[in-house]
């Protein structure tokens, strides 16, 4: 194993940037970046790439091929994930990415994307022994995964992310009351793997993974006066906290969401429909308290380099 590895996480909305250096017998994260590619915007309810989608990938993935040269990066595992996976010229995307920047692209699976996430959940939190609902909402895809700190109950991606709910359901801003019931229907139909393992499991813990829930973190920091670091792996959120945030965002357009302090522009367009989401979980099943993990699928991922699992 190489003393200096980057990471690339390619989500439909985000491409993320990690690098790690070996220190002993472990990787230590000393870069990270990120960068609001949207390759999902246009297409991904058809199933394809838009070439401007494909323009903003390559410029992504020389950017950081660029920053990876800076440091001296060794080794590069870069995956792509659900608009990838499901794009009719995600093939075209990957070649047209390697032969620019010489980095192969790994496209993996719903099930590969959601142990992934649990395996960075896990390196952040405490999970403990009682099961908790772990929630990744990424552009493309939703991972659910329920799981201790030992083991996964049960995991499931589904093709829901927020820029397909975006696109096919939020045609005004600020949302209407009868988009968020065609939502909430869609959710009914989507989500019965789901229905069928809470009542089996019964987690009482939501942990949100990343992206959407740093985001509801943020805000929640800001307007309760809380300081929080970068290098924070858990940050602060409550019941209480999302469920007025949610009200705030219903009833503001995007102009004005922007306003709210916490607010990022690579979450302003697809947090309203994200946050649908999660009020539709906290309808549905009984929660006693959530919490926020900021380790994810590239974590997860440098977790199991670090075992020397993936060549």
């Amino acid at each position: 194993m190489k003393d200096k590895i980057a990471i690339i996480d390619m989500g439909t909305n985000t491409f993320h940037l990690l690098i790690a250096q070996r220190e002993s017998d472990q990787f230590n994260i000393i870069y990270r970046d990120r960068l609001a590619v949207k390759i999902g915007m246009g297409g991904i309810n058809d199933g394809y790439i838009t070439e401007g989608g494909i323009h903003r990938a390559l410029l992504a993935m020389q950017s950081f091929k660029n920053i990876m040269k800076e440091h001296g990066v060794q080794e590069a595992f870069a995956f792509g994930t659900s608009a990838m996976r499901n794009a009719k010229n995600g093939e075209e995307v990957v070649k047209r990415i390697k032969d620019l920047t010489g980095i192969k692209v790994n496209v993996i699976s719903g099930d590969e994307e959601a142990y992934y996430i649990y395996m960075g959940v896990k390196a952040a939190l405490g999970l403990g022994d009682d099961r908790a609902l772990i929630v990744d909402i990424g552009g493309g895809s939703v991972e659910f995964i329920i799981a201790n700190q030992d083991r996964i109950s049960w995991k499931q991606s589904f093709e829901i992310g927020a820029q397909r709910l975006l696109e096919r359901f939020q045609k005004h801003d600020p949302i209407l009351q009868e988009e968020i019931l065609e939502l909430n229907a869609y959710f009914d139909k989507s989500l019965q793997p789901l229905f069928t393992a809470m009542e089996e499991f019964k987690p009482q813990v939501l942990v949100g993974s990343s992206g959407t829930f740093d985001t509801l973190s943020d805000i929640f920091c800001i307007k309760h006066d809380i300081h929080k670091t970068a290098e924070e792996v858990e940050t602060p959120l409550t019941l209480e906290g999302f469920y007025d945030i949610y009200r705030e965002l219903l009833t503001k357009k995007r102009e004005d969401r922007m306003k709210i302090p916490g607010m990022i522009e690579m979450r302003v367009d697809m947090i309203v429909v994200a946050c649908c989401l999660v009020n539709y979980l906290f309808d549905k099943f009984i929660f006693n308290r959530i919490r926020v993990s900021t380790y994810s699928l590239k974590e997860g991922v440098l977790a199991h380099v670090s075992q020397g699992s993936i060549r």
